[in-house]
Formats: C-alpha cells, sequence, structure tokens
C-alpha cells in the first residue's frame, strides 16, 4: 500500500510539472503525460486522458475523457500554403490551423498519424501505425495507410452500452475487476 501512495505522489508531481511546463490550463488534473512531446497550450482533455510520449499535439485539438494516445502520435497537417506559384512553400505563411475532435473513450496506437482537422468518433480505435486521413465515425476501428475501415469495435446494442457508460459521472476504475476478453 505504501508503494502505491509515493507512486502517486509522483504521478501527481509529475503531471503538475508537466501542465506547468507547457502551459496546459484546459486539461483535467486526471490527464496524464507518459514523457516528453510538443503539446499546444491550449490542448483541451478531458477526464483520464492519457497522452504517451513523443506526441504532436498542434493548437485547437480537443481530445475527451478516457482517451488513449500511444507513443509518438502525431497531429498535423493542413498547416502550410502551398499554392501560391508565386512564393517558394516555406514563404508563402501558414493558413489558420483547423480544429481537430477526438472523441470520448479513443485509443490511437504508436505512430498513428491523424490529419488537423477531422473528428474522431466516440469509441473509436486507431491501428498503429495508420494515417487518417478522414474523419471517423463512432465505434468503428481502422488501420493503415490511408486508415480504412476494418470493423466494427461492438454490435448494435453494446454501442448503447457503451453510450450509458459514457454518460456516468463515476466509473470504476478498478482495472482487476470485470476484465473481458
Amino acid at each position: 500500500m505504501k508503494k502505491l501512495s509515493i507512486r502517486n505522489i509522483y504521478r501527481t508531481l509529475k503531471m503538475s510539472w508537466y501542465r506547468k511546463k507547457f502551459g496546459l490550463k484546459n486539461v483535467d488534473t486526471t490527464f496524464y503525460m507518459g514523457g516528453k512531446g510538443v503539446i499546444s497550450r491550449d490542448l483541451v482533455a478531458n477526464k483520464y486522458v492519457f497522452i504517451g510520449a513523443n506526441c504532436i499535439i498542434p493548437p485547437k485539438v480537443t481530445i475527451g475523457k478516457y482517451t488513449m494516445f500511444a507513443a509518438n502520435v502525431s497531429i498535423l497537417g493542413g498547416d502550410h500554403i502551398f499554392n501560391n506559384p508565386e512564393r517558394p512553400i516555406i514563404f508563402s505563411g501558414r493558413p489558420d490551423m483547423p480544429e481537430t475532435n477526438i472523441g470520448e473513450d479513443v485509443w490511437i496506437g504508436a505512430n498513428a498519424c491523424i490529419m488537423a482537422g477531422i473528428e474522431i468518433g466516440n469509441g473509436a480505435i486507431i491501428a498503429a501505425g495508420s494515417i487518417v486521413t478522414k474523419s471517423i465515425k463512432p465505434y468503428s476501428i481502422y488501420g493503415g495507410n490511408p486508415a480504412k475501415l476494418i470493423r466494427m469495435r461492438f454490435n448494435e446494442e453494446e454501442m448503447e452500452l457503451h453510450q450509458k457508460m459514457l454518460q456516468k459521472t463515476n466509473i470504476d476504475i478498478n482495472f482487476t475487476k470485470n476484465k473481458k476478453h
């Protein structure tokens, strides 16, 4: 029990330091980062969001509760003007960054690239190494380059149960209880 308390104190101090270092004023106190990354100060992250090491998150990103980013996930693109024939791209400037919305209980695998300006629906899963170029519907599992639908995460009945669970304000966070394989 004592070991768990020391670990919780360490995690709390670490995240307090990260929030201060990155200027993260719009993240829940349960937000957790697994290591260094490049994260915009205006990130909005709800309860129990996890961001793995070396993630790149630009401005105008909102992440819903219970969402996990594995290591090296990047949200990028849409930030260079390339269609001015009178200037090289490097001197053409940048447009406003589009908004990117990641839903609740989303899992994004390692090394995935998400194009800025898309929406990923609640309960979706993005496979490791995927390149996501378009919005993803809720409860779908996508993978590949470009990412394509692999299958749905839940059937209709399970989707309804999951949606009800997401609406609860208190969820049992005991990781060893009720494991489903």
